[in-house]
């Protein structure tokens, strides 16, 4: 991949949609993780403003200061960049005080997580009229669907959906991205014992990426028992998650019973 041309492509086209929207920068949440310091330091290459925020909900300390890190690098090297700490925790507590004990289950709870720090982006977004810049890539997105519904997956546009997380990496190798985050485990950050994203799905990135290829290429290639259980991980999550990838179902009523 020719990471300069591919970096040049994507500020491009987040400049040209930003100039039809009528709107003023873009909003983008930083994790610690590569998706969000990719996502971020494009937005911030257009030159527009950027507003960046770091949303902790019980988070892990690394996760923490590799976000509040990142936030700091791209401040001071891009003064179109504003930084905000949302501590999201307390909120988080109020709302399991008010949620039926018998419903938060731990999925359920972290996808909440998910959909609080969507609801901040959007009130920052609102505010300041700006774009919700999404960080998932392409494995998440249109692959295994690993996101939350309304949550990470509710943005307004999604520059690197169609980049592979292995592309990714280069990417942000590309555009100076700190070492600390370039190594450290790809984790979602909604769960208190910090799982990584191939514990909770069963299969690295990079297995993911095979299968996909294979899914979308010549099946009749051997292939070990190994890549026949990744294949089975991925296509029980791409059939399971398969609702976040396809449009909503819309009832059509025929036009004679409308009349």
């Amino acid at each position: 991949m020719n990471a300069e041309k591919v970096a040049a492509h994507i500020i491009n086209w987040l400049k040209d949609y930003l100039q039809l929207s009528g709107l003023k920068g873009f909003t983008v949440g930083v994790s610690g993780g590569i998706d969000s310091a990719v996502t971020s330091t494009l937005c911030a290459r257009t030159g527009h403003p950027v507003i960046v925020l770091n949303m902790p909900i019980h988070q892990a300390s690394d996760q923490v200061s590799r976000s509040s890190e990142h936030i700091a690098w791209l401040c001071e090297t891009h003064d179109n960049v504003t930084g905000h700490d949302v501590n999201l925790t307390p909120v988080f507590e109020q709302v399991k005080t008010t949620l039926p004990p018998d419903i938060q289950d731990g999925l359920t709870m972290a996808n909440t997580r998910a959909r609080l720090r969507m609801t901040t982006l959007y009130a920052f977004a609102s505010h300041h009229r700006m774009l919700v810049a999404g960080t998932g890539n392409k494995v998440e997105d249109f692959g295994v669907g690993f996101y939350t519904k309304y949550g990470d997956g509710g943005v307004d546009i999604s520059p690197i959906a169609d980049l592979m997380k292995t592309q990714v990496y280069a990417l942000g190798r590309y555009l100076g991205v700190s070492q600390d985050i370039l190594s450290a485990r790809p984790t979602d950050g909604l769960w208190d014992d910090n799982r990584t994203d191939e514990s909770q799905i069963g299969a690295s990135y990079e297995e993911l990426e095979w299968a996909m290829a294979y899914e979308a290429g010549d099946k009749s290639q051997a292939i070990t028992d190994h890549q026949k259980q990744i294949l089975g991980v991925y296509k029980k999550f791409n059939r399971a998650n398969r609702h976040k990838m396809e449009p909503i179902p819309v009832c059509t009523i025929p036009e004679e019973l409308k009349a």
